[in-house]
């Protein structure tokens, strides 16, 4: 099965997945979900929000009110990095985790360089080692730091915000004169930024997931700083979302939907394997790990039946990883299928011929259909998608066409693609970790486990206990 959009320049080839049956009428409950959520229906129960991040491209199709806020939004953006332009900054410092990191990480490290406007730096962790190798590199006279949380409250993010304030004031240098809130109006931290006369406020929604908040402020932000055209970016997304609202065998994300369900059984579960052959799509796998697996990895469906379901995925590029893991992807395990990524055009303007009639992307090319025939060779799935180039309405493009396939491929196994109790979990039993740590500080017994033994440990060597 294929499917080739030329006008938008995005292109999917299924034929070596092993053949399934395209039931449309299979799909239909899919499709009717999809049309309520972007309706503005209650489509993640547990935290009582909609899902609305494909308005955030269509802003008419918004529910009465968001629409406005929506254009809105951009016209601050705009009106912002106009004046971060004129004022001469040079460096943005991104503080954000998850979705405000992968997102915007994904987009400067595919987009970036060349006549970009501003150099974008990232903290995405709450790693004292970490923050101090980003500042080593931070030119605090020419820098601007955008923290980035929709509820204003997500502890990784605020520690680093901390510790950047520090740094800038270190250098006696104003904070709030640089600094720039991304967050839901009202949260603690944009009510930080308008007591302090922050720089700028940009807004996110409590109806706009992490994992799907790249066409945000999240992602319009970063491109918009390094002189990108944010609006293809939009509009990319946006074509691609009327090519995958159809209910017929030409829309690409519900065959990619549906190969996912075919290759990924409960007798025979498999991993996504994401092997761009670009250098500038590297970060893809990295990206759509948060996309689909905290969207489909879950313990229980919508019904509350236990079901333990996900997708794996993985994945660096080639051809680096044919020197890697490729060797067990055709000699190991049926275990994982391939999605192959390739752009057509190598590079702006002409290459050198490394060899006669060879250039250094012919070799690409040809490392990329070596690999996948060499898994064909073995009976080893994959799929190959195909981008006209790297650029922003392809890059739109290519997230709209993910976050569809996932919500439609989640609807047919009755799962919630929208909440992540697994993640909030684990944030749960950081606070109790932070507690048992205060306990050892003040003396406390607590009962010894392996969770103390670490704790005392960490304590001794940084001479705290």
């Amino acid at each position: 099965m294929r499917f080739e959009n030329n006008d938008l320049g995005v292109g999917l080839d299924l034929g070596r997945m092993d053949p399934f049956e395209l039931s449309l009428s299979l799909w239909r409950s899919s499709f009717e979900f999809m049309t309520h959520l972007e309706s503005g229906a209650l489509a993640n129960p547990d935290e009582q929000r909609q899902v609305g991040h494909y308005w955030l491209r269509s802003p008419s199709l918004a529910p009465s009110g968001y629409g406005d806020q929506i254009v809105e939004s951009w016209s601050m953006l705009a009106k912002l990095a106009a004046e971060v332009s004129e004022q001469g900054f040079r460096q943005l410092l991104m503080i954000g985790v998850g979705g405000s990191a992968l997102g915007p990480q994904l987009l400067v490290d595919a987009l970036g360089g060349g006549d970009q406007g501003i150099e974008i730096l990232f903290i995405d962790n709450t790693d004292p080692d970490g923050f101090d190798r980003v500042f080593e590199r931070l030119n605090s006279v020419d820098a601007l730091v955008a923290v980035l949380s929709k509820s204003g409250g997500t502890k990784e993010t605020r520690n680093a915000m901390l510790e950047a304030r520090r740094f800038i004031e270190s250098q006696g240098l104003d904070f709030p004169s640089r600094a720039i809130a991304v967050t839901t109006p009202g949260s603690g931290l944009d009510q930080l930024a308008i007591s302090e006369n922050w720089l700028g406020r940009l807004p996110l929604w409590s109806w706009v997931g992490g994992r799907t908040s790249i066409t945000a402020m999240v992602g319009l932000l970063p491109l918009a700083f390094m002189g990108k055209d944010w609006q293809q970016f939009l509009r990319g997304a946006s074509e691609m979302d009327e090519l995958t609202r159809r209910n017929d065998s030409n829309n690409p994300a519900l065959l990619l939907a549906s190969a996912w369900l075919s290759a990924n059984t409960p007798q025979n579960p498999r991993a996504m394997v994401v092997l761009p052959y670009k250098d500038r799509l590297a970060l893809l796998a990295r990206y759509l790990q948060q996309l689909v697996m905290e969207s489909i990895g879950k313990s229980h469906d919508m019904q509350g039946r236990e079901i333990r379901h996900g997708l794996t995925v993985y994945g660096n590029k080639g051809s680096t990883d044919q020197h890697a893991f490729v060797q067990q992807l055709r000699d190991g395990p049926d275990d994982c299928f391939c999605t192959f990524v390739a752009s057509l055009i190598d590079r702006e303007g002409e290459s050198m011929e490394v060899s006669e009639g060879i250039t250094a992307g012919d070799y690409l090319a040809g490392f990329l259909i070596g690999t996948r025939n060499a898994l064909t060779q073995v009976g080893r799935q994959s799929m190959t998608l195909l981008l006209e180039r790297v650029d922003e309405r392809r890059l739109g493009a290519l997230i709209a066409l993910y976050e569809r396939a996932v919500g439609l491929y989640a609807v047919q196994l009755g799962i919630n693609a929208y909440h992540q109790p697994g993640v909030e979990a684990g944030k749960k039993a950081a606070a109790r970790a932070l507690e048992m740590q205060l306990s050892l500080l003040s003396g406390d017994s607590i009962p010894d486990n392996d969770d103390a033994s670490f704790l005392k440990a960490r304590l001794k060597a940084q001479g705290r206990l």
